[in-house]
This record gives structure tokens, C-alpha cells and sequence, in this order.
């Protein structure tokens, strides 16, 4: 019992010190409504159709905005007539090499296609709000990589909950978003949703071809750039950019509950290190006070539990009972983040990567042998005009 104490006390002065680095924050990004370089959007797409319209129409209405890039990743739903249909070009993704995840095979392809000087990528389910790409350009005056947090929407009070949950474990383990300094290379977090460098500097380290067979392919990217000497930005865009990531409950608990151990990014003991900073800061006094026996240091962790609370209202839009009731669900998040931690999922919209690299084809992937195309990963893409791609 006095060696849980100890290591609950412990774990409480970690979470104490990273916390506290929210009183150094970088201000949050404001909105900037030109930019004085040219600007692609890339927007990685595989059956997105449903949810791809408020991003683009966003993205296309911008004046900061150059060119908008689709790269359809083998949608079967429409996703590139939707696209075209609303002004964005289309590249048609080749089929996925051996060895390479997806999204990073995509964005590389995008990468390639693009025009401007700076290269701005964001998810099919994001939300920019008018000014966020001229902000993102004026802070590469400062970084070499620079993404941003964003703020949530969640639909009913259970998903709510459960994501700000979700979301604390992250505050817990590396601080607020916007640190005022730049953590070690292995400790670098950075928010994939919506990222933003200078194309020349992408091209010349082929930062996707680093981390191509990476399930968190964004934290994975930001640390290898960042242990070759890029300044890496995670800086608060709640103001300027929405994320509606997920339809439920369950579809949260599978797939944000899938990439939050960032396992395939962490070693091992930095692993148990904040899977024991989780369990004994988050979920055991919440268990303790629901058994009736918190002690001196469980309450002090729940006043600083539901500081944070506070804190986390601002990353959602309509904050409400669902954000308040969230460190009751700390020891599920717990539970999850073990559970994915000892059994990292690596399926991702209908395709298996084996952890030892190789792709476990989704049978739609399969084209016949005369629609293979080249598989060149430098430009090898099928760029397809607006005008001309609706019919294919």
C-alpha cells in the first residue's frame, strides 16, 4: 500500500509539472485572411463523400487558398465526383505499394501534385473557418512544421464524455496544446487533422517516405522531422478550425481509442510510464471515490482533474454536461488506452498493415491488371481537372 502511495505521489507531481506548462502557452492562432506565399490544400480522401463537402467548400472559398487537392485513395462512394463537382482538382491515388499505410501513400502523391509554396494538409472531416490558412503560412515564419488543435464537435452528451476523457489522457502525458517550448524529438506531439510546411523542405526530406508504414502517421512524422532538425508548432486553432471526427460512441471507442497509445511511436517504457501516470492519476481516485474511500492525494487529483475540465471546455463546440461528467469515465479511457497499448490495431478504412510491414489488401483495392498504373510514389498520380473528372 505504501508503494502505491509512493508511486500515485510521483505520478501526481509529473502530471502537476506538465500541467503547469499551461500558464507558458503560445497564444492561440489567429485569424489571417491573405498570406503572402501560394497555398495547396491537400485533402487525403477514401470514401469520404459524406462529410468532405463543409471542408472543401471552406477550403475553395479562402483567398489565401492557391489550389485545393483531393487525393481520392480508391473511394467506391463518390468521393472524387463530389470533390470536382465543387471546384477542387482530383488526383487519382495509385494503388498502395507494399510497406506504406494509406494516408502517408496519399499525401505523398498530393505532395507531389501541389503547386504552392506552402502545402497545407488537412482530414476530409475538418472545418476550417476563414482566416485559419493565412495564419498557418505566417507561423512557418516560425516553424518548419506546424499543426493545429482544433476544437470538437461531438453529438450527444455520452460521446461528449467520453472523447474529453479521451483527450485528458493526452493532456496528462504531454501537456497542453501550444507548449511555449519545444519538447525533446521523442516526446513531440502534432495533431495530423491539419498541418501545414514549406513543399521544398517536404520534397527534399520525403518526410512521408520516413514514416510510411506508421499507423500515427502524424506524431510519427513531427518526431522523425523533429530529430532531423525541424522546428515543430502545435499551436491552438480552436478558433479557426472544427473536427467532427467520429458518428458514435462506439465508432470513437474503436478508432480514437485505436491511435491514442501511439504505439507504434513510443518505446516501451515510456509506454508503461504513461499508461502508470493514467491509471494512477485519472482513473484511480475516480474508482476510490466511487468505492468510498478516496484519500488526501485521490481528492487533490480530482480538484486538478476538474480544473481541467474547465480548461477543456474551450476545445468543444456547445460544451456542456458531457465535458463536466468526463472524469467519470477516466477509468474507461484508462481501460481503452491499456487495451490498445498491449494490442495495437493496425486496420484502418478496410486495410490490414501487418506491424512488419505489407499491406492486407481490401478486395475493392484489387483493379484489373490494365488499370494498375506505374506505382511511382514521385509523381505518379493521376491528376484529374474538375471539368473532366465527374465522368470516369
Amino acid at each position: 500500500m505504501r508503494l502505491l502511495t509512493a508511486a500515485q505521489a510521483v505520478a501526481a507531481a509529473v502530471v502537476a509539472a506538465r500541467l503547469a506548462r499551461g500558464r507558458r502557452r503560445l497564444p492561440p492562432l489567429r485569424p489571417i485572411p491573405h498570406a503572402g506565399v501560394t497555398i495547396s490544400v491537400v485533402i487525403p480522401a477514401r470514401d469520404e463523400a459524406a462529410r468532405i463537402r463543409p471542408c472543401l467548400r471552406a477550403a475553395l472559398a479562402s483567398p489565401a487558398v492557391t489550389e485545393v487537392i483531393v487525393v481520392d485513395d480508391g473511394s467506391r462512394d463518390g468521393t472524387a465526383e463530389v470533390a470536382a463537382s465543387l471546384g477542387a482538382t482530383v488526383v487519382t491515388a495509385e494503388p498502395l505499394p507494399s510497406g506504406w499505410v494509406g494516408k502517408q501513400w496519399a499525401l505523398r502523391q498530393g505532395v507531389a501534385a501541389a503547386g504552392g509554396e506552402v502545402v497545407v494538409t488537412l482530414d476530409a472531416d475538418t472545418r476550417p473557418e476563414p482566416g485559419l490558412f493565412g495564419a498557418l503560412a505566417d507561423a512557418l515564419e516560425r516553424y518548419d512544421l506546424v499543426s493545429a488543435g482544433p476544437q470538437f464537435v461531438c453529438d450527444g452528451v455520452l460521446e461528449q464524455a467520453l472523447h474529453a476523457s479521451m483527450l485528458a489522457t493526452l493532456v496528462y502525458r504531454f501537456g497542453p496544446v501550444g507548449p511555449a517550448s519545444t519538447p525533446p524529438p521523442h516526446r513531440v506531439v502534432a495533431n495530423g487533422q491539419c498541418m501545414a510546411f514549406r513543399r521544398a523542405g517536404m520534397v527534399d526530406v520525403d518526410g512521408f517516405a520516413l514514416v510510411r508504414d506508421r499507423m500515427t502517421d502524424d506524431v510519427a512524422l513531427a518526431r522523425s522531422l523533429a530529430e532531423r532538425g525541424w522546428r515543430v508548432g502545435f499551436l491552438d486553432g480552436g478558433a479557426l478550425l472544427e473536427v467532427d471526427m467520429h458518428d458514435s460512441v462506439g465508432e470513437l471507442w474503436r478508432e480514437w481509442g485505436r491511435s491514442l497509445p501511439l504505439s507504434d511511436v513510443t518505446g516501451p517504457g515510456w509506454q508503461a510510464a504513461d499508461l502508470a501516470v493514467i491509471w494512477l492519476t485519472g482513473a484511480l481516485p475516480v474508482l476510490r471515490l466511487a468505492a468510498g474511500r478516496p484519500t488526501g492525494l485521490d481528492v487533490a487529483l480530482l480538484v486538478a482533474r476538474s480544473l481541467l475540465t474547465g480548461a477543456l471546455r474551450g476545445s468543444y463546440r456547445g460544451a456542456g454536461a458531457g465535458v463536466l461528467l468526463s472524469p467519470l469515465l477516466d477509468p474507461a479511457s484508462a481501460f481503452r488506452l491499456t487495451q490498445a497499448t498491449l494490442r495495437p490495431v493496425r486496420t484502418w478504412r478496410g486495410r490490414t498493415y501487418p506491424a512488419t510491414g505489407g499491406t492486407r489488401q481490401d478486395p475493392r483495392d484489387v483493379q484489373p491488371a490494365t488499370d494498375q498504373g506505374t506505382g511511382s510514389v514521385s509523381g505518379g498520380a493521376r491528376p484529374v481537372r474538375p471539368a473532366r473528372s465527374a465522368a470516369r
